[in-house]
């Protein structure tokens, strides 16, 4: 199974009031492993960042001027997600932003729905975690996901710790490294072992290897004092 963890920045918390996707950030997944593949791009918005946005973000209207537009990405974007589960966080506001730059890039574009089934954690973890806070911060703390590096949101750090969040929440997995991906060691990644167990083989001894154990056990009788602790095969045993 293909999963993607998706994220965005924007220029305010509202596509309804013109607010635009600054950031996508994407991790991929296959069979619930980390491929070190990623997606990332800083998209100029053509408008101010909110202050609100800028706060929490870092990004400027200045540092996006000279990024590209939504329009110029968006068919290297849909290739990466096209077919794949989309794991998001409050899926409903990053589709929402998305939804509006696929319309402003064309109608024939579609809606991200069309592309990708959507999973949102949001409400997975208010499922699991009823009257809990369930922010992206707050279950890095209860799931022991380090995000110390995490000064300010950014799209691409916030995929990596949604995924091990994610996984952790599903399979307590625990952290995977994924920010290491690309570099990590064989002991830092997580490997998972599936046993399968068949029809069971039963092998039995043959006359001679019969022969050659009884034997044995009167070599070991006659050391012991004329009784081995194991009983030959016509003598009873103590639990019967």
């Amino acid at each position: 199974m293909r999963q993607v963890v998706l994220d965005t920045e924007t220029t305010g918390l509202s596509w309804e009031k013109g607010n635009r996707v600054v950031e996508i950030g994407c991790i991929e997944l296959l069979e619930r492993r980390p491929t070190g593949k990623h997606f990332q791009r800083y998209l100029n918005p053509d408008r101010e960042m909110e202050p609100g946005a800028q706060e929490v973000t870092g990004l400027t209207r200045d540092f996006l001027s000279d990024k590209p537009r939504f329009g110029q990405v968006v068919d290297e974007f849909l290739d990466f997600i096209r077919g794949a589960e989309l794991i998001i966080h409050n899926a409903n506001f990053d589709v929402g932003f998305l939804d509006y730059e696929l319309s402003l890039a064309g109608a024939h574009f579609g809606r991200i729905r069309d592309h990708a089934a959507v999973l949102d954690t949001l409400a997975l973890a208010r499922e699991r975690y009823p009257g809990q806070r369930n922010s992206l911060d707050a279950l890095c703390k209860r799931l022991d996901v380090d995000n110390g590096h995490r000064k300010l949101h950014g799209a691409l750090l916030d995929a990596e710790l949604l995924a091990e969040v994610y996984l952790s929440m599903t399979a307590g997995q625990g952290d995977l490294g994924l920010s290491l991906a690309a570099g990590a060691t064989p002991a830092q990644r997580v490997v998972t072992v599936e046993m399968v167990v068949g029809e069971r083989r039963v092998l039995r001894a043959s006359a001679d290897e019969q022969a050659a154990h009884a034997a044995r056990l009167s070599r070991i009788a006659k050391k012991a004092g004329g009784r081995a602790l194991w009983p030959q095969a016509d003598e009873p045993s103590a639990a019967t």
